[in-house]
This record gives structure tokens, sequence and C-alpha cells, in this order.
């Protein structure tokens, strides 16, 4: 208790501290940034989580968080080694021929060590930081009593939702902190895209990894923003570009299951094939998600804004009386601008934000699935104009999402489910009739009641 409220104490210091620079004309963006960056490393994450939430938060503020970087000093590599002595229950050289002392990067969560298996093989070793379960979980809790604060003192800091973004945080948190979790997530999407030319996974070492450690095979490339490099090594760009944007629609309408943390800093180009890494954070739809996110997203390059309008109602995203004529109305404002530029330099990124902002207005209760998706969509979109600002999204994506919704929803799949469901009703089938007759007779007693 003494130390939450030491902590309490600090970040309030620290808050009042970055308001007193109202006066000297800082915008309010760079004063958040800013102290979120000296509150330390969770606050960081937390400003990272309000980064993808600018339909909660000032539009400008959430593109300044954007920036935030998740690196801090690297801990004293005795640690890291005894720390994967205690994990894998073997002396350090035992387990590797060689261990770079000097880490190849260090964050919040953890840091990365090079090592070389007796095999010769190549590997990167990320090991959690000491105590840092304890860590966090101070600092979540901190942050729950804040966001609880919050609330209740101020009405327009109560529209953010704060306690919203800290639940999501917590959750994406424990997560990260199991790397056996994110080894079974890489292992996941390198069986789905394990004919694929142009996707490279690094391979999981399963016997040098537990909880708090996790080895991957060594991957070298070039990170996926620096076009120059690229081009010197003869990299085909637009070719990249259009493969980053399939492979992201591929996860989401094939899969169900995507890589939600796609930014420049996990991604990697060599020989014409991209690298992903870190799959801490990936997001997963389900199937009727998947169906009216594919649905609302043809209408949408239709501008058929009533068919959005009515997808939503249909989807239950918004409440059953939601009036249609209105919600049409409001998606056409808020949309129809954005169509008057040419389709390629329409965002689906920001075409969701807006969609998410305008429903909001309606009820709509935002699932933390769709947010990861409409944060990762801006990034791989960024990513890949960076690469080809010709780029045509919608030409690139298009035919992914098309692809899905013959083979999910035309007359060969229905007659195709239809078939794989038979054998499971003809064994339920004789069991109908007491089934019926148990309701009628259970609507009698509650009737006779």
């Amino acid at each position: 208790m003494f130390n939450k409220t030491r902590r309490c104490c600090s970040i309030l210091y620290i808050s009042f501290k970055y308001g007193l620079l109202k006066r000297k004309k800082i915008p309010r963006e760079q004063r958040i940034k800013q102290m979120l960056q000296e509150l330390g490393p969770i606050f960081i994450k937390f400003g990272q989580a309000l980064s993808t939430r600018p339909d909660l938060i000032p539009i400008e503020v959430a593109e300044e968080l954007c920036s935030l970087q998740d690196s801090v000093p690297a801990f004293d590599s005795s640690i890291a080694k005894k720390t994967i002595e205690s994990e894998l229950k073997q002396p350090i050289d035992a387990l590797f021929a060689d261990f770079d002392e000097q880490p190849l990067g260090s964050a919040s969560i953890a840091q990365v060590h090079a090592a070389t298996l007796y095999t010769g093989e190549q590997v990167v070793v990320k090991v959690l930081r000491p105590n840092i379960e304890k860590i966090v979980q101070q600092d979540i809790n901190v942050l729950y009593f804040l966001a609880k604060w919050a609330k209740r003192l101020s009405r327009s800091l109560k529209q953010f939702r704060l306690l919203e973004v800290v639940e999501e945080l917590d959750k994406t948190l424990s997560n990260e902190l199991d790397l056996m979790r994110e080894a079974a997530n890489s292992s996941v999407l390198k069986r789905h895209f394990k004919e694929c030319s142009y996707l490279d996974i690094p391979k999981v070492y399963w016997d040098y990894s537990a909880k708090r450690v996790v080895t991957f095979e060594r991957i070298y490339g070039t990170p996926i923003d620096e076009t120059e490099k690229l081009q010197q090594q003869g990299v085909d760009l637009e070719f990249i570009a259009k493969k980053g944007v399939e492979l992201f629609f591929t996860q989401v309408f094939r899969d169900c299951y995507f890589h939600a943390d796609m930014h420049p800093g996990n991604m990697f180009v060599k020989d014409n094939k991209i690298i992903l890494v870190d799959f801490g954070i990936m997001g997963t739809l389900s199937r009727t998600d998947q169906r009216y996110l594919a649905q609302n997203l043809l209408a949408f390059i239709k501008r058929d804004y009533r068919k959005v309008a009515e997808l939503h109602i249909e989807s239950g995203w918004v409440p059953q009386n939601t009036r249609v004529d209105d919600f049409e109305s409001a998606l056409r404002a808020v949309c129809e601008p954005m169509f008057e530029r040419p389709i390629q330099q329409v965002s689906f990124g920001k075409l969701l934000l807006r969609l998410f902002q305008t429903a909001q207005q309606f009820n709509m209760v935002i699932q933390p699935q769709l947010i990861l998706l409409q944060k990762t969509i801006l990034n791989i979109e960024g990513v890949a104009r960076k690469l080809h600002p010709e780029l045509n999204v919608w030409d690139t994506a298009g035919p992914v999402i098309k692809d899905w919704m013959r083979q999910r929803m035309g007359l060969k799949a229905t007659v195709k489910r239809i078939r794989e469901e038979l054998p499971f009703w003809s064994e339920r089938l004789p069991e109908l009739p007491d089934a019926i007759l148990q309701t009628l007779k259970q609507l009698s007693t509650d009737y006779k009641s």
C-alpha cells in the first residue's frame, strides 16, 4: 500500500510538472508524450495503447503517441544468464556454444541476446526483465486506481473511457509476460504460411524456450522502411508493398488470426521476402465479425452507406432500435468527403476509424479485436505506401476479400457446410422428439404455475 501511494504521488507530481508547461505554449499532445516517457516503461505501453484508440482520444494526441518508442536501458547480462539457466535448468555454457553478453536490443518487457547453438545454428534469445511481473502489476494497479479516480473527478475525462484502455493493456501485458505464448503464436503463423514464397518467420527452438525465455532462429534482413537500402539491394519495392498488404488481409480473412503489431520495427526484408518478428500481440476475429467486416468493406467500396448501417444493426454492433436512416446519414456525412479523392489515396484504416467514431454516436461498443485490426491496417498501409506511394490498397486487398466471400458465402460453400454438418444432425435427430416433449412439459408446468 505504501509503494502504491508513493507511486501515485510521483505520478501526480510529474503530471503537475508537465501541466505547467502549458504556459510555455508546448502543444498538449507533446506534453502528454513527454510525461509518459518520464513516468516509465509501463506508462509508455499505456501511451501506445491509447495511440490505438483515436475513437476515444483526440486524433492529434493519438498520432503523437504513435511515436512513443518502447526502448529502455539494458539490464546486466549476468542477470539475463541467471534467468536463462533457471528457466532452462542448465548452465549457459551447456546450452550455447557462444552467448553474446551485449544485447541486440532492450525494451520495457524483455531484452534480446545473440547466441550460437552447438549445432552451429545462430539464434536470438529473448529474456524477460528481472522482477518485471511485479513491476507491471504494481503500475497496472496504479493505472486502475488513477483511471477510476479520473472517471469520478472529471466528466470530460470520463468520455475517454480510460478504465477500458487499462483493462486492454492489462490483458495485453499478461500475454506478453508469457514468452511461451509468443512462441506458440509464431509457430501457428509459420504453419499458416508454410507454402508462402514471400514470407519468412523465424523457427522456434522449443528445447531452449520457457515462460521467461524464448529462443528463435536468427534471421538477417533490412528494416522494411529503409527504402534506399532496399533499392540498393535490388529489392522490388512495389512487389513487397503489395505482398505486405496481401499478407495482412490473408491473415484476417483466411485465418481469422493476425499479427497485430506489424510496424516497421517488426518487419524486415531480404531477397524479396518479408520477415516478421515479435509475436507478442496477435488479433483474432470471430467468424461473425469476419463476415460482417468483409461485407462492410465491400459496401464501403460501393459507397452503399445504407448497407453499412443495416449490417451494423444486423450484426448487433449497434442496438436493434437504431434508426437506419439516421445512421446512414451520419456515415455519408463523415465518409463521403474521403471518397472525393482518388480511390488509391483512400485509407482503409482511416475509413474504419471514421466508421467506429460515427458508430459510437449510436452506442456501438467497440470490440478490442476490431481496434487491433484498425491499428494494424493503418500500420501496414503506412509501410506499403512508403515503399510504393502509388499503391492502390483497395485493388490489392479487394481480391482477397472477394475470394473469401466466394469461398465462405457462395452456393458451393453453403452446400459444403451442409455436407460437413449432416453427420452431426443425423446423430441428433433421434433425440429431437424427446427434446420437444420435454420442452412442452416445461411450458405446461410454467403456464400452470
